[in-house]
């Protein structure tokens, strides 16, 4: 299986979410993230990675804008907002079957992933739970399939 996260600038919700699944070691499962507005080679926001640190999560992060490869070859593409959602379905409506909100796709309701972007550590130890509590979910999806 493949997953494709998406944020605004993959540099914080989506490169965490990334993190955070790969870190689980699930057989057979490719992960990849990135911004709908970004350019490629930026750098991870130092509180994402200061807080993966904290929970001994390793990252080697880039930011890459969103890849029409990437779209095609993923199994299921999980935006961190409605908007995001919205805005590749616009971009990409051959594609839209499989573009839905993480947490669309984990609990069935939509609910924006809170942008921890310019915040103190703290608040991006908040949105690192909420991604811990919405992959949690999504690995039992994973696992279940």
């Amino acid at each position: 299986m493949q997953i494709y996260f998406i944020c605004t600038g993959n540099t914080c919700r989506s490169p965490m979410a990334e993190a955070i699944l790969k870190s689980r070691k699930i057989r057979n499962l490719e992960v990849r993230s990135a911004g709908i507005y970004t350019q490629n080679g930026g750098a991870m926001s130092p509180n994402a990675k200061a807080v993966l640190r904290e929970h001994g999560i390793e990252e080697n992060h880039q930011s890459s804008m969103v890849d029409l490869n990437y779209m095609e070859q993923a199994d299921v593409v999980l935006t961190m907002t409605s908007a995001h959602m919205h805005a590749l379905v616009q971009y990409f409506p051959q594609m839209a079957n499989k573009i839905f909100t993480l947490s669309e796709y984990v609990k069935g309701q939509t609910t924006d992933v809170s942008d921890p972007y310019g915040g103190s550590i703290e608040v991006y130890r908040q949105t690192f739970e909420e991604l811990s509590k919405s992959i949690d979910a999504l690995q039992k999806k994973i696992l279940e399939e």
